[in-house]
This record gives structure tokens, sequence and C-alpha cells, in this order.
């Protein structure tokens, strides 16, 4: 929808900087189309798990062949959230092309000339579908999710797992206690369920709770990470690293692959700045002293 470049830009430009790429299972690209747009990149995949675990079976294992080394599976979207914005905007997959959509794409010539000229938009990894984001997640995917599941995962899955959506200290150890590698602190945006944790509040208290584990699970984090400042913070909190969706898609908008290259690069001046001004000259020397969370 942004631009039609669109998992290829985004893949590639991960691969030129060096940073894993997460293609999700509702992508507009293939995962094996992907694989090979950045055949030389850190590739991940994002399940949903759905109600049919044969089909599931079946993407994990074509991810697998494609080569990508970690698993990051979903947790936090047992039924759609209500998207007020798909609502009113009567968002479906494929675009329709509405009087109100072709008055929006009037002034925007080089969007118009892109959607026209391009494959219609489908999820890649799903049969067709036509319809809205949140009928396809309460028709497909699973919403009984439990721990068993996790279990059946960390058996079929032999490279990283990684749990992304955990909104509390207690989820973040139990999955780690069920095989995971990581954990995603996530509220999905706030698309979900908009009064859900912050994850950058969950984020101390998930960081001193795998220290008394003893636990190396890879803490990561998203939901408003928009510039270099907010990535710093976070790993001064005890973030391993963060991740960033609306960010690329902004430069996805902009310039395609050299947008999101330039994006990227927005991130890195950011972080650069933002650690001169705090005076550190490494990742290593930050600390929770260098961050100030208020309405904790």
């Amino acid at each position: 929808m942004m631009q039609s470049e669109g998992e290829y830009a985004g893949s590639q430009a991960a691969e030129a900087a060096g940073i894993p790429y997460t293609l999700s299972t509702m992508g507009t690209a293939s995962i094996e189309d992907v694989a090979a747009a950045a055949p030389n990149g850190r590739n991940w995949f994002q399940l949903y798990l759905w109600t049919d675990r044969d089909r599931s079976l079946e993407l994990i294992e074509r991810a697998a062949k494609a080569g990508n080394d970690t698993l990051m599976v979903t947790v936090d979207t047992a039924v759609a959230g209500a998207r007020l914005r798909d609502v009113r905007n009567g968002m479906t997959i494929p675009p329709a092309l509405t009087v109100k959509t072709v008055l929006d794409a009037s002034y925007r010539p080089a969007w118009w000339f892109n959607f026209l000229t391009h494959e219609p938009l489908t999820f890649a990894s799903l049969s067709r579908y036509t319809g809205t984001v949140a009928d396809l997640i309460n028709s497909m995917f699973d919403p009984t999710l439990t721990f068993e599941d996790l279990d059946w995962l960390r058996e079929t899955w032999k490279g990283k797992l990684v749990v992304k959506g955990i909104q509390t200290v207690e989820d973040a150890r139990k999955v780690v206690d069920h095989g995971a590698d990581g954990v995603v602190l996530s509220n999905h945006g706030g698309r979900q369920l908009d009064r859900a944790p912050i994850p950058f509040h969950l984020l101390p208290g998930v960081k001193e709770a795998f220290t008394k584990d003893n636990s190396d699970a890879a803490i990561m984090l998203d939901t408003g990470i928009m510039s270099g400042a907010d990535i710093i913070a976070a790993l001064a909190l005890g973030a391993d690293f963060t991740l960033i969706g609306r960010a690329y898609l902004y430069g996805l908008m902009a310039g395609g692959r050299a947008g999101v290259d330039r994006t990227l690069q927005i991130l890195e001046k950011d972080m650069a700045r933002t650690m001169a001004l705090l005076g550190v000259s490494k990742i290593s020397e930050l600390t929770p002293d260098h961050v100030h969370v208020l309405n904790k």
C-alpha cells in the first residue's frame, strides 16, 4: 500500500545495513522472493499461528528452507483490535478504488502511477483473500494460544525462537522457560488494545527479572520507536535492540528503497548525536541513569 517495492526495499536496505529484516505472515512478498531479493541478509519470519496447524507448519518449513534463522511468533492478536481508522477509511485487501481513494490519489501522481502499473496487492503467504484485515485475523488466526503451542513451536523450529507481544514480566519469564530465545515487548503499536501496557515502561522490570534468573534471552522492544533517541533510551534501560515499523514505512513511501536507506541513516545519526550529548562513546556505557521515565 505504501510503495510497490514493499518488503523487497525493506529487506535489501536491512541487508546493506547489516541488520535483520522480519517478513510478516501478512507480507505482500513471499518468503522465497524476499530471501532471493536479500540473499546475504539476516532474514527472520514473523508467524501468526493459524487455527489450521498444517498451514502454519507449511509456513514454518518454507521459512526454514529459505534460510530464515529466526522465527518470531506474535501472540497479541487473539482477535482483531478495533482499528477504527481502517473502518472509517473502508480499507480492504486489495485496496478498493472508491471515489475518496481516487480524489486522494489525484494530487499524488507518482503513487497513482505506481499503484496502477503493478500487480494488485495481496498477502503473498496466504491464499487469495479479499476483505478487511480484521476479518482475516478473526477467521484464520488462532485465538486460543497457550504455552503448549509454544512448546510445539520450540520442538518444530530448530533456529532462534522469539515471542512478540509480551506485555507482563511474568509472561516474559514464562516464554523463556518454554524455550524462547528472546522476547519482544510490544503492544502492536497500540493498534490491538490502545490501553495496553507501554513496552518502554515494562522494560526495566523485564531486564531486572532476566538478570535475577541469569537468563541470556534477548530483550527486544517495539512500539513508538520513531527516532534514534528512542533507540538509545531503550538500550539504556536494558533492551538488546529495538524494532521499527512505521519509521521505515515512512521512508518507503517517500522514496522506495532509497527512502528506507535514508531512514536508517537518519536513525543512526540520531543515535550518535544523542550519545554524544549524553557524554558516552559506546553503547556499553549507557545505563538507566541516562533515562528519566515520566508517568511510569
